[in-house]
């Protein structure tokens, strides 16, 4: 199991460079931990499902490929309430060594507001760096068993999936005679703005 642990990408304890760490490594580890979730989940194997995502979530390469994920967005000059930006490699390879879940709390979302078109102000919550990474990382730990309960026809805010393979899909299914003969497109404005 030892060995296992350390393939895994294990935390370490020795200070690691951002520049020395070896993302394809990290992406083949985490990659590795996320096919094993899967099959575990397709097993019916749940507590080897939560074992794996322990693995993961508390793994190096998953830290390390959290916290590159929120330093290379377009989110990544924007600081949370405690004025946070991790952008020195110094920083994001001490960011990696803060995520931990023992003794973590989210800290209040920063509030602002973005002039909409019709004049109206929209609320955006910004979390802080430490947050954002939080959430990148187990992040990591749902989307493989996300991906598998979910509907094979959805498309929205899916990994590697497209508006142009929500239409190849419709036309899939209507060319066929047996097929649907009508599609209902459908959009809720200010859905959110008045959600309590």
């Amino acid at each position: 199991m030892a060995a296992e642990t350390q393939s895994a990408g294990a935390a370490s304890h020795q200070e690691r460079g951002w520049h020395t760490i070896n993302w394809q490594t990290a992406n083949r580890e985490v990659r590795r931990l996320q096919v094993r979730i899967v099959k575990a989940q397709q097993q019916g194997k749940w507590g080897k499902v939560k074992s794996l995502q322990h693995l993961l979530t508390h793994s190096f390469s998953g830290k390390a490929l959290a916290v590159k994920r929120v330093t290379e967005n377009q989110g990544k000059r924007t600081s949370g309430v405690d004025g946070e930006i991790w952008k020195t490699p110094q920083k994001k390879a001490e960011a990696i060594e803060t995520l931990t879940q023992r003794g973590y709390h989210p800290r209040p979302l920063r509030r602002i507001y973005i002039p909409k078109s019709n004049g109206r102000l929209r609320p955006l919550g910004i979390p802080t760096m430490k947050d954002r990474a939080m959430q990148a990382l187990y992040l990591l730990a749902l989307d493989p068993i996300a991906e598998i309960q979910a509907d094979p026809n959805s498309y929205g805010f899916r990994k590697e999936r497209s508006t142009a393979d929500a239409i190849d899909q419709c036309h899939t299914v209507l060319s066929n005679r047996a097929g649907a003969e009508w599609i209902l497109e459908g959009d809720i404005k200010a859905c959110f703005d008045h959600a309590s």
